[in-house]
């Protein structure tokens, strides 16, 4: 059992947003006796996209299959809860130290205080930065054998939930290499231990019995990676996967009531225009290309109701955002498009995307814009994309999966510095206001800024909320204790069995 949080200064600003659900999990609790010794069958919908580094995309599968671990987590409210330490305290303005817990790496190896710093450190280091990371920085050093202390360059409120963040995971000394490699082969601290990657296409996991929180119910995960949505739920129907990740809306009713679950989640699909090069430089053409979009036909045709119409960046799974978006501040005025040629570009790997794209090129079409369509599956797109070389992407983005922070998504996707600025933006008055948004340290004055940012950033139409996306999962009759959880961080834990 993970220790009482303790009662420290700030407590309240650790409590992210309230959400409109919470995890859905049939969770149990692992014991050694119990542990049935079955392997679950996994089938996610994203193959690596970087080797498993735990610093990008990647971060979320390793945490979603128990790989991978932090110093802190999430409970179902979004309040930053013990993972790797028991406790932690507030040190003055800038600074907090973290207790650890008893705990081993899956190398054998103890974690220490001088373990996990090291990690934090390279973490800190990394380029590009951590999501989690984006415009703070950080330095760790062990007090002691089992203590840690972290101080910001700026003052942080919200350290522990940027911690809890995927890509801040904590890794043996094993798993760094050199050039900055990063390898979470047997070095994770997870119930789950990856012991071989096959590219793209598949990877397996071991039980590994030194988890400090208990025994895993499963002895192991097989996991394949399959982009084709309709693959993943053939599998599911068929017997041969036990979990499948991310349902098409248009196969979720081929699956019977009790094998398939539906999430409310913090995630918003998104048209970004590349506002740095390319034709949407122009503001008047973002403007022209936001004004063509039909946001109430894309929810009701190609989600079939399985979503809402895009808000803003923040969607009804964030309670408190609801009915409280301001009105963009600054748009520019639509100018003609007079057949300006754009590439519109997205993935497959959430198998509405495509067609959402094809919708939008339809109607940036009737607009007056010439549209050329590029679909790859994620892994080979991101790089492209964040080198900034189509003029527009559709991305399905989960708001708060990074920190379960509001502001940490808007510093890491639309400021200057924003390691995941895949729409290029760079305005100073936005930055100006989510630099005001990370400044605030009481939780309703933060919100209140975080809902002043977004209207900046929306003013300026290098985003185009879409949709506000439900998550369909499958899951196999004979299965219990899946981690259904609205930041998609989780899906398999102790507790999972068939």
């Amino acid at each position: 059992m993970p220790a009482p949080r303790p009662a420290r200064p700030l407590a309240a600003l650790l409590v992210a947003p309230l959400l409109a659900g919470c995890f859905a999990a049939d969770s149990g609790t692992a014991s050694g006796p119990s542990a049935d010794g079955s392997r679950l069958r996994v089938a996610l919908a994203f193959p690596p996209a970087e080797r498993l580094s735990p610093y990008g995309a990647d971060a979320t599968i390793l945490s979603r299959l128990g790989v991978t671990e932090g110093l802190t987590a999430l409970d179902g409210n979004g309040s930053a809860t013990p993972a790797l330490a028991s406790s932690w305290s507030q040190e003055g303005a800038r600074g907090w130290r973290f207790t650890l817990r008893e705990a081993t790496f899956q190398d054998g190896s103890e974690v220490t205080a001088q373990a996990v710093a090291a990690s934090l450190t390279r973490a800190a280091h990394a380029r590009p930065a951590p999501a989690a990371l984006s415009g703070v920085t950080l330095t760790a050093e062990p007090v002691g054998r089992n203590r840690i202390r972290i101080t910001t360059g700026r003052p942080d409120p919200i350290l522990p939930l940027r911690l809890a963040g995927p890509s801040l995971a904590v890794l043996s000394a094993k798993a760094y290499g050199k050039k900055g490699a990063v390898d979470p082969v047997g070095t994770g601290t997870g119930p789950f231990e990856l012991t071989e990657v096959n590219g793209s296409s598949s990877a397996t996991l071991d039980r590994y019995d030194g988890y400090w929180g208990g025994r895993a119910q499963a002895a192991g995960i097989d996991v394949r990676f399959v982009a084709d949505g309709t693959a993943r739920t053939n599998a599911l129907r068929s017997g041969d996967t036990d979990v499948a990740e991310a349902v098409p809306v248009a196969q979720a009713a081929t699956l019977g009531q009790g094998t398939r679950r539906e999430t409310a989640t913090t995630r918003t699909t998104s048209l970004l225009l590349n506002s740095r090069s390319g034709p949407f430089r122009d503001a008047g053409l973002r403007a022209a290309a936001r004004a063509a979009v039909d946001t109430s036909g894309l929810a009701r045709g190609v989600y079939e109701g399985h979503a809402d119409r895009g808000a803003g960046i923040y969607g009804p799974a964030v309670a408190w955002a609801e009915g409280r978006h301001l009105a963009p501040a600054g748009r520019a005025r639509p100018k003609r498009p007079d057949g300006a040629r754009i590439t519109l570009a997205t993935y497959d790997n959430r198998p509405e995307l495509p067609e959402v794209a094809q919708a939008l090129k339809q109607q940036l079409e009737r607009a007056g814009f010439r549209v050329g369509l590029v679909v790859r599956e994620y892994s080979r797109l991101e790089g492209d994309a964040l080198a900034g070389r189509f003029d527009a992407l559709v991305l399905a983005r989960n708001s708060l999966v990074d920190t379960g922070d509001p502001v940490a998504v808007l510093a890491s996707d639309y400021t200057c510095d924003g390691g995941y600025n895949l729409a290029r933006l760079c305005d100073k008055d936005v930055d100006r206001a989510v630099a005001a948004a990370e400044r605030a340290a009481d939780t309703a004055k933060r919100r209140d800024a975080a809902l002043r940012a977004e209207a900046e950033i929306l003013g300026t139409d290098a985003v185009v909320p879409l949709v506000h996306q439900r998550i369909v999962t499958g899951v196999g009759r004979s299965v219990s204790g899946v981690l259904l959880d609205p930041y998609e961080r989780t899906l398999i834990g102790t507790g999972t069995r068939r």
